[in-house]
This record gives structure tokens, C-alpha cells and sequence, in this order.
């Protein structure tokens, strides 16, 4: 049991102690203030997290998959990364993907007891390569599912990343790569959807936003690899063609459908005036950059 009652997740914040007792508006503020400091403590990992998008770039530029697995909150977390990055980056929906504790059920309905399976965290990595990458996820640093599938992959040659909110001695021996955000205490004991779960998913925005920008899926500011599949996407498209080529809306549009709907494309034929298939050509051979497309003679 001293394994659970000595983790700083676990602990008694000394500001919540009589939260029962405050008002709406102290326990708001309470909240909010402990989600601030746990991405100040985030900050100060900058360092990792790069190191962590670096890894997830290499992964995929060598053909790789990258893979979250967690349990409870974290792998929920997993899943939403996972999940947003097709839309956002046009990225193939198995080359970053998650895996969770309890299955594709626990998403939505909490699983009790299925991140204790550490047999289960072995299974689920056990197809990974050594040209995968495996981004563990848990609070606490010790469940089971998540320490099975980190020794498991690592069994096999696969590289690991280890992200937890609870900085203790030996994490340096469960993955190759360890970010600790000591994050401490809940206001609410143990609960950590709170600050942890926050300093979280702030710390997998960052990691796979860096990456696709280092793969080249981001051009200025500007999501071009997104998949137009809403109205609210497609317009985005439009416009994000309109800014780079610097058109008229009718004109991106125009371009976008002549383009059979890829942003990149588009752009390319906007801007060096070439058809759709001398643009993807170019797309190609400068790797899918498009600044370095945009840069390329004229074939």
C-alpha cells in the first residue's frame, strides 16, 4: 500500500483542506490557480517535451507509428490527442493512434480495475517495432497497464516516453525518455483529472503540434495538411489558401476544388501557377514541405 500513500498525487493539498467549507467562487479560484501552476511546472520541461516532438517527427519520417497508452484520465487523454490529429494534421489515423486500459469502452465509461492488468499494458504493445514510438501516460508513474506497456516495448527494441505528474526516483529506468512535471497535490485528494490531467494534455498539444510543424504539416501559422471534413473546415481551407496565395476567395475556392480538396496543392498552383499534378509533383519531391515547394524552379 506505501506505494500509493507516499505519491505526491495521492497527498493533502494544505490550501483545500476545508474545501467543503469555501465558496463556489474560492473553490473556482482554487482550481484554476493549481491548473495555472502545473503548466508553469510544464514550462519548465521544455526541454523533454522538444526532445519528445523530435522523436514523434523521426517516428514518422521513417515510417513509424506513434502509439499513447494509458489508463483513467491519462488514456483518455491519449485518445483525444490521437484522435484530433487527423482533422488537425491529415495524419493517417493508424500512424498516431492510442491504445487505453479496459478498451475503446473506458473511453466512456470508467473501467475500474483494468489499469492493474499489466499483462494487458505487455498485449497491447506487443506488435510495436523498433521503428515505433511509445508515449506512456500515467499520473502517478506506477500503473500497471502503463508500466507493462512500457516493458514490453522496450523488450522489443521499441523507444519510450515516459509522461507523469509524479516525479520520483528510478522513473529514469522505465523509459528512455522521462518528463516529470511535479505537479503535487489535487485540491480535490487524488484527483487527478485536475492539475495533472490539465498539465497533461497541455504537454501532448505540445508534443505533437511540434512535431507537425517539424514534419512540415504547418506553414506559418497555418494548419495546411488539415482534412476538410466539416463546413467549419472546409471554409478554413478556403481561407487558409486565400492567405498564403494571397487570392480572392473566389479564386482559393476555385483552386481548392480544382485541387480535388488538398490545401497544399492548391496553394502550390496558386502561387507558381502549375497544374494540379505539377504541384503535387513538387509536393513530393520537396518531402510534402510547402516551403519548400513554394521555393522549387519550375519542372
Amino acid at each position: 500500500m506505501d506505494r500509493w500513500r507516499n505519491l505526491l498525487t495521492e497527498g493533502r493539498h494544505p490550501r483545500s483542506e476545508s474545501l467543503d467549507a469555501l465558496s463556489g467562487e474560492e473553490v473556482v479560484g482554487l482550481l484554476l490557480e493549481e491548473d495555472r501552476l502545473g503548466l508553469e511546472l510544464a514550462l519548465q520541461h521544455r526541454d523533454s517535451i522538444a526532445q519528445a516532438a523530435e522523436w514523434v517527427a523521426d517516428t514518422l519520417d521513417a515510417g513509424g507509428d506513434v502509439i499513447f497508452a494509458g489508463a483513467g484520465t491519462s488514456g483518455r487523454l491519449g485518445v483525444l490527442e490521437a484522435a484530433e490529429c487527423p482533422p488537425t494534421f491529415g495524419t493517417d489515423s493508424e500512424r498516431i493512434r492510442a491504445v487505453i486500459a479496459g478498451g475503446a469502452e473506458a473511453v466512456f465509461r470508467a473501467q475500474e480495475g483494468a489499469e492493474d492488468r499489466e499483462d494487458e499494458g505487455r498485449a497491447a504493445a506487443r506488435e510495436l517495432s523498433a521503428d515505433d514510438l511509445l508515449i506512456g501516460l500515467s499520473a502517478s508513474s506506477i500503473t500497471p497497464y502503463v508500466r507493462g506497456a512500457l516493458a514490453q516495448a522496450r523488450d522489443q527494441g521499441t523507444r519510450t516516453v515516459l509522461l507523469t505528474c509524479a516525479a520520483r526516483e528510478g522513473l529514469e529506468t522505465l523509459a528512455d525518455l522521462v518528463i516529470a512535471l511535479a505537479t503535487g497535490p489535487e485540491i480535490l485528494t487524488g484527483s487527478t483529472r485536475l492539475k495533472a490531467g490539465s498539465a497533461t494534455k497541455a504537454v501532448l498539444n505540445a508534443i505533437t503540434t511540434a512535431a507537425m510543424v517539424n514534419v512540415g504539416k504547418v506553414y506559418g501559422n497555418l494548419m495546411v495538411d488539415l482534412r476538410p471534413g466539416s463546413a467549419k473546415l472546409r471554409d478554413r481551407a478556403v481561407r487558409i489558401i486565400e492567405a498564403i496565395s494571397k487570392v480572392s476567395p473566389e479564386q482559393a475556392s476555385e483552386a481548392y476544388e480544382a485541387a480535388d480538396r488538398e490545401v497544399k496543392t492548391a496553394i502550390v498552383m496558386s502561387r507558381c501557377e502549375v497544374s494540379a499534378a505539377e504541384a503535387r509533383e513538387r509536393l513530393s519531391t520537396a518531402k510534402g514541405n510547402l516551403r519548400q515547394a513554394l521555393k522549387s524552379k519550375k519542372l
